[in-house]
């Protein structure tokens, strides 16, 4: 009898021994269903915070809580085999301290039970970053354009337009290569300072409107599949998915209003009588196929 060969999980070494070598595919997800896609093709999926804009209509990611992230990243580690799950720490939740910063990544970590956390910012987290790696945390690090700094910021635009703005961006990626973390992400970043980072720090790129010379990419999933009203100019839609979404409710709308569903062939019609002259009742809701 053949026993089928156990799937093994990457780990955050994985994704770091990656540099310089096969692009890693990444992409967020949210949900067990699309997770198990997914999991199929993606080195690492990421649930972000971007969970709070995506999910619930939030216009940034500040309001997104760690209740929030430890109950979608329990769906995804659920709906998950193979890729390395890397659950973002949310705003609030890690910069009040290094101390606060483990306690937040040991429940996300303990809780989903995930192989890794992101957290945004460069030179400024450096200190907690390297805290964390010492206590067992891998961490992805994550710079260029950071959304939890959007009230600082002002506006989600691109950064390293001018070349004159490149250096902070450049410490800031060798700040959290240096403390220890597995991999960073890159996001809106003018395209050869994004070259130019990859080529100068020893853990993997990971861009998200950065570079393709980066070591892997990363979209959410909602943008690249069409779902997303707005999408920033670096998304590539692979699918358009709300328009044929809408076009089933139309419909199904319409078949309803016309009585035309549910059909026969979608109800469930009396059993034949039996021998004795009985006839068989249906499972009581929920105990049978029927879902609702």
């Amino acid at each position: 009898m053949s026993v089928q060969a156990e799937v093994r999980r990457l780990t955050a070494p994985d994704i770091l021994a990656r540099k310089g070598g096969e692009p890693i595919v990444c992409l967020t997800s949210y949900h067990a269903h699309t997770a198990r896609i997914v999991d199929s093709y993606c080195d690492v999926i990421l649930v972000g915070d971007s969970l709070g804009m995506v999910m619930h209509g939030l216009e940034t990611t500040v309001p997104v809580t760690l209740d929030m992230m430890v109950l979608q990243g329990h769906a995804v580690m659920r709906g998950s085999k193979r890729a390395l799950v890397v659950i973002d720490l949310p705003f609030g939740s890690y910069e009040a301290s290094k101390e606060q910063a483990f306690a937040s990544a040991a429940r996300v970590m303990k809780e989903t039970g995930c192989g890794a956390i992101k957290i945004e910012g460069g030179r400024r987290m450096a200190e907690t970053i390297a805290f964390l790696v010492e206590r067992g945390v891998p961490v992805m690090g994550h710079v260029g354009l950071t959304p939890q700094a959007i009230n600082t910021i002002g506006s989600f635009r691109a950064q390293g337009r001018d070349e004159s703005d490149w250096a902070p961006i450049e410490a800031d990626a060798r700040a959290v290569a240096d403390a220890g973390a597995f991999s960073v992400v890159l996001e809106a970043i003018a395209e050869p300072l994004g070259r130019r980072i990859t080529a100068q720090i020893p853990i993997p790129t990971i861009g998200i409107g950065a570079s393709p010379a980066c070591d892997g990419q990363v979209l959410v999933l909602e943008d690249m599949l069409g779902l997303s009203p707005r999408a920033p100019k670096f998304v590539k839609r692979f699918g358009e998915l709300g328009p044929a979404i809408e076009r089933a409710v139309r419909n199904y709308a319409e078949e309803v209003r016309a009585r035309t569903f549910p059909a026969a062939e979608h109800t469930y019609p009396m059993r034949a009588k039996g021998a004795s002259g009985g006839v068989t009742t249906l499972p009581e809701r929920g105990k049978g196929p029927a879902r609702a």
